[in-house]
């Protein structure tokens, strides 16, 4: 296994990274799960394992798998949402969660307590997408691009704990173009919202299957 590469020294940079790949559109349909601790701005655990959908939203659809290459017989012998949210939430021992694109993986933490009636944590999140767009100068901010801005470069796209990785790639850096030693200073001087992650009002709603093309595939990280 390679060192962690997000790294920057003497600061109390703290935060949990996290990155979920779905079996299908349903924001409970989570079948992989990537967590990265980063303490004084530095990785320094990092987790990753399957997760076994929900019945009613676990459906492996062809677009989801073309994307991350899970399919259903790799989480037969998986835990369910409802025991594996305990060890996501001690894995992150209260810190602000980041991910790119944190709305969709903030919506699956809420759909899968959702669909699964699980009590939802008390969770606040920070959009590393939103923090790149405030710190570098890019034509596309999907992960690859925004990593590689940061410095991070060659990881598998798509591979949840190489995402979440990634992701923290980008805060440490970012943290330190902007000068600051928190998430908090950091999402103050990006004037992007650390915001609270919030139980859905509503159950999700199993997924169709799309319709497949042979145009490539635009993803929104």
């Amino acid at each position: 296994m390679s060192e962690p590469r997000a790294t920057i020294e003497g600061v109390p940079l703290n935060f949990t990274a996290i990155d979920f790949e779905t079996a299908n559109s349903s924001p409970a349909s989570a079948c992989s799960v990537g967590l990265v601790k980063v303490r004084g701005g530095r990785v320094v655990e990092r987790a990753s394992w399957f997760i076994k959908p929900p019945v009613g939203h676990d459906a492996f659809l062809e677009w989801n798998t073309r994307i991350h290459g899970i399919v259903a017989t790799d989480v037969v012998g998986a835990k369910g949402w409802a025991e594996q949210y305990r060890d996501i939430v001690a894995f992150a021992e209260g810190d602000v969660l980041v991910a790119h694109n944190a709305r969709f993986d903030m919506g699956v933490i809420a759909g899968g307590c959702s669909a699964t009636g699980t009590e939802l944590a008390e969770h606040h999140s920070l959009c590393s997408l939103q923090v790149a767009r405030k710190t570098y100068t890019l034509d596309s901010y999907r992960l690859p691009m925004a990593a590689r801005a940061a410095g991070h470069e060659g990881f598998q796209h798509h591979d949840a704990a190489a995402d979440a990785e990634a992701c923290a790639a980008i805060v440490v850096h970012a943290a330190g173009q902007h000068g600051c030693d928190t998430v908090e200073a950091l999402g103050a001087a990006t004037r992007v919202h650390i915001a609270p992650v919030r139980p859905r009002t509503e159950q999700p709603r199993a997924a169709a299957q799309p319709r497949l093309s042979n145009r490539p595939m635009i993803f929104a990280d």
